[in-house]
């Protein structure tokens, strides 16, 4: 079950395309993230997905009906220029917000007093936005964008100006969301949050989608063979089967990246190995989304 279905959408401003025929699901209760360079056509494709902006072709399906006026109650947007009233007060402004979203009154406040308690702005709620510092203006609007219990979040580079402890803070929360049946979508250039938070992700560069999937399936698909060994004694491999990457030695103990050749297996070059030195550490080395993340784009510039 899809929340949404992107389907061949394509997008030009004046002589510039911003998007050109994409096509991705995103899964229903999944965090995605929507990666891809600056200008690569992610911002324009949110924008179609909130009904700012219009496709110039193709269609987008929510929840397997096509995108409708109606729908936008059920989203909720953090855009990455945030936007708040700086003269109103912060419990105010989000009663504001809440009571647009279609709340009671009465509903909107009894969720508001949960919410700054968990984000720890209890004490800040009487002050006028412009008395806050940044991150806790995000905090605000983070509350603002998630306080009507939306079916979709988009959340656009929600990190930016948190520090550390904030930015764990609304980590979790975010987890807290996709586990009580939230979909979100996740655009972000921080790719050890997407490591860390996204279950699927879709890559666009120069406006076409070049990557989709699972994050597990992807970074399988990806991977190289390759593993680094840690260990004591003389490392000399003369076997067709194995070839060696990288090699250091410093007082008798090597690191060295070693990679599978003609279909061998992993327990082979253990073996091969323990038979010649005293083995500490045997790891597969598996890319990160950064890797891959830089390796797609590369490849898509010089195509």
């Amino acid at each position: 079950m899809s929340i949404l279905k992107i389907d061949g959408v394509s997008k030009r401003y004046a002589n510039h395309t911003a998007l050109n025929n994409v096509s991705f699901v995103i899964p229903t209760g999944c965090i995605f993230g929507l990666l891809g360079p600056n200008g690569a056509g992610k911002t324009s494709l949110i924008r179609i997905i909130t009904q700012i902006t219009g496709a110039d072709t193709g269609e987008i399906l929510f929840k397997g009906n096509r995108l409708k006026p109606d729908h936008i109650r059920e989203m909720g947007y953090l855009p990455e220029e945030r936007g708040l009233y700086k003269k109103m007060k912060v419990g105010e402004q989000l009663l504001y917000l809440a009571q647009l979203k279609g709340l009671t009154k009465a509903d909107a406040t009894e969720r508001i007093k949960g919410w700054i308690d968990r984000l720890e702005i209890r004490d800040w709620v009487g002050k006028n936005i412009e008395d806050l510092s940044k991150g806790m203006q995000q905090k605000v609007q983070f509350i603002a964008t998630v306080l009507h219990e939306p079916a979709l979040i988009i959340l656009d580079e929600p990190f930016s100006g948190f520090d550390p402890i904030n930015a764990n803070l609304i980590k979790d929360e975010i987890l807290r969301l996709r586990e009580r049946g939230a979909s979100i979508i996740f655009s972000t250039h921080r790719m050890e949050s997407v490591e860390e938070l996204c279950d699927n992700i879709a890559l666009i560069n120069r406006a076409q989608k070049v990557l989709d999937g699972s994050v597990k399936e992807i970074k399988e698909a990806y991977k190289t063979d390759t593993f680094q060994v840690i260990g004591n004694g003389k490392l000399m491999i003369l076997n067709p089967d194995f070839q060696v990457l990288e090699q250091h030695e410093n007082h008798g103990v090597f690191r060295a990246s070693i990679k599978l050749l003609n279909g061998t297996q992993p327990n082979d070059l253990l073996r091969y190995l323990i038979e010649r030195v005293e083995v500490h550490s045997f790891i597969e080395l598996v890319p990160s989304i950064n890797d891959i993340f830089i390796r797609k784009v590369k490849e898509t510039h010089h195509a």
